[in-house]
């Protein structure tokens, strides 16, 4: 559990790519890259929140944003749902994909919101084709790529846990391991606990993996619930982010035979803050244009749900912003 913050996080050194090309491709190996580091020991915080705390009801939205091409226009596409509290996954940070942007901040500013942002993975390559359509540079200037918070309000205490730490994306089987995607790190939550007038309440940001089983992201959530419970517990608590639910599963994609939602019904979370539909579809980087899954949802544990909805990421131009929708919930800090 890494609750360190700063509000710049360190490169990474060119000795240290050079160490991460010249690793044998093993767990052990990549667990001692990751803890040699920095950028993937601590949190950075940014942005201006605009108010001292929460009302009791509050408006979440879980988007996981695809990369982030477009952050401005992610930002006002958010606009209309007035969030107090934006859970965000696939956020790049100095990524040529994204035009070396800092996405996270940019959509912070836009809707004049603070933020927490956690590098899941140092990308070590510019991505597949359809992403270095996108790039202008032949070189990443960070290569972090992550999850994020924003908030209307200051973060009172801020937790990132790591949820693999053996490389399945570095030391993985060659057969499921994209060589377009080098890369090291792994599977990461935020958490913050956040003021309300009701008292804290915490809100985490999560992404699972997909290139892996029910049985490996039961155990990520597993994780996932116990270091919740270490850093807040007996807090009202609202999870969002893609789950990756079935989407190891095609042709059928079956959300249904995940075992994660048992798990946390008997942890005292409620999956009704997620509305129905499924909540993907085509996009400038993924162009599947009939695969349709249910990966995103929001789940709460002491809190009311007084409405749930799904934003369509196609903006007013017709451009999809993501290959995700955006679910978003309103949320009342207690149980009626």
């Amino acid at each position: 559990m890494i609750t360190r913050t700063v509000t710049t996080l360190p490169p990474v050194t060119e000795a240290q790519k050079a160490a991460i090309h010249a690793a044998p491709r093993t767990p052990e190996a990549h667990r001692k890259l990751m803890a040699d580091l920095p950028a993937l020991q601590a949190v950075q915080l940014g942005g201006q929140a605009r108010a001292a705390h929460l009302p009791r009801t509050i408006n979440v939205a879980a988007w996981n944003v695809e990369r982030c091409l477009f952050p401005q226009e992610t930002g006002r596409h958010l606009a209309p749902l007035v969030t107090d509290v934006v859970l965000l996954s696939e956020v790049d940070h100095g990524m040529a994909r994204t035009g070396q942007r800092h996405t996270t901040a940019e959509i912070a500013a836009e809707l004049g919101m603070a933020y927490a942002f956690g590098v899941e993975f140092v990308e070590l390559d510019l991505g597949g084709a359809t992403e270095r359509a996108f790039c202008a540079d032949d070189f990443n200037a960070l290569g972090w790529h992550g999850n994020a918070i924003l908030s209307s309000v200051p973060f009172e205490a801020v937790m990132m846990v790591r949820l693999f730490d053996h490389g399945h994306w570095f030391a993985g089987p060659a057969d499921k391991v994209d060589p377009n995607q080098p890369r090291v790190g792994g599977r990461m939550a935020l958490a913050a606990v956040l003021p309300t007038a009701a008292g804290p309440i915490c809100v985490v940001s999560t992404h699972l993996e997909s290139n892996a089983d029910v049985a490996h992201r039961h155990g990520q959530f597993e994780i996932l619930l116990d270091a919740i419970d270490n850093f807040a517990p007996g807090m009202p608590v609202l999870i969002g982010g893609d789950l990756n639910t079935g989407n190891d599963a095609p042709p059928e994609y079956e959300w249904r035979a995940e075992t994660l939602f048992d798990l946390g019904r008997a942890r005292g979370y409620d999956w009704g803050f997620t509305a129905d539909g499924m909540t993907t579809r085509a996009s400038l980087i993924t162009p599947h244009p009939t695969r349709q899954l249910k990966l995103d949802w929001l789940a709460g544990r002491n809190l009311t749900c007084e409405g749930n909805g799904i934003l369509s990421s196609v903006s007013v131009d017709a451009k999809p912003l993501s290959d995700h929708d955006c679910v978003h919930c309103r949320a009342t800090v207690g149980v009626a």
